[in-house]
């Protein structure tokens, strides 16, 4: 399974920033897995964004919520991440995978993107 992430690398503050990933290599309708967007800023720790499951049921992180939207081209196999009203806060590595469930409750993510750079400044 191979996952890339495309999009712009620049956003303005205010605008939304428009993430598209394209798996390969296995179906995004098939299996148990969770589709997920993961972002790292610089000198900080990975933030879980979200998921879109193979179901298509969406879950946000608390803090991103109400400015997060993801959505899924089955017939392209991609899925997709909307984050709305950035701040230059926003700035960081955006990466996509593919969760897991294992032991029950706990995520493990066995496929990721090599990342994306986005940028949110003026």
């Amino acid at each position: 399974v191979q996952l890339r992430e495309s999009g712009p690398g620049l956003v303005k503050p205010s605008q939304t920033l428009s993430l598209t990933c394209t798996v390969s290599g296995g179906s995004i309708t098939t299996g148990i897995y969770y589709w997920s967007w993961i972002r790292q800023s610089p000198g900080k720790g990975l933030q879980w964004i979200g998921y879109i499951a193979y179901s298509g049921v969406t879950r946000y992180s608390p803090s991103l919520k109400s400015r997060t939207s993801m959505s899924r081209d089955t017939s392209n196999n991609q899925f997709s991440l909307q984050l709305s009203s950035v701040t230059p806060e926003g700035t960081a590595v955006y990466y996509c995978a593919r969760g897991v469930i294992v032991a029950g409750f706990e995520t493990k993510y066995d496929y990721w993107g090599q990342g994306t750079q986005v940028t949110v400044s003026s």
